[in-house]
């Protein structure tokens, strides 16, 4: 794997905090050439250092007041890899991990309200094959929200 230096972590700082931040603003801030930051960003996607862009989108605003997670219990972990397409088909389903602990897997969804959590649950995850028991955790507030620090990336 090629290194990601100081110059690269200052980008990924400048461009976790802004994605849509110009190029040339960057440059300006980082000291170097506008086409040295596009080569940069374009080197750490090839790299798979930045895996995405885009917007983030606020799932109050398109009615879903609920946001939930919930620990899966399957009938044997194995049951994993038949699951998640089945979770895949439910388009509230946002996130799910395959975990350690007391869960076979925690995902993370969105609900218009208690009601639709209640359909949800009751008529698509849990009569799914292998499902033999959840757990539902409402969060009532999400107080932290960020990307991993830059500054802890390791130079190899």
């Amino acid at each position: 794997m090629e290194k990601i230096d100081k110059l690269d972590r200052q980008i990924l700082n400048i461009i976790s905090k802004n994605a849509r931040i110009p190029f040339k603003d960057v440059a300006e801030e980082c000291g170097v050439s506008r086409a040295a930051i596009h080569q940069r960003v374009q080197r750490m996607i090839d790299m798979n250092v930045i895996v995405g862009s885009g917007y983030h989108i606020n799932p109050k605003i398109l009615g879903y007041n609920t946001c939930t997670y919930i620990g899966v219990k399957l009938e044997r972990g194995s049951m994993y890899k038949d699951v998640v397409p089945e979770f895949e088909k439910i388009p509230e389903i946002v996130e799910c991990h395959f975990t350690t602990g007391p869960y076979t897997m925690l995902v993370k969804l969105y609900a218009r309200d208690n009601e639709h959590l209640m359909e949800l649950l009751n008529n698509k995850i849990q009569e799914i094959p292998g499902v033999v028991a959840t757990e539902t955790l409402i969060s009532l507030r999400q107080s932290v929200k960020r990307e991993i620090p830059i500054c802890k990336i390791i130079e190899e």
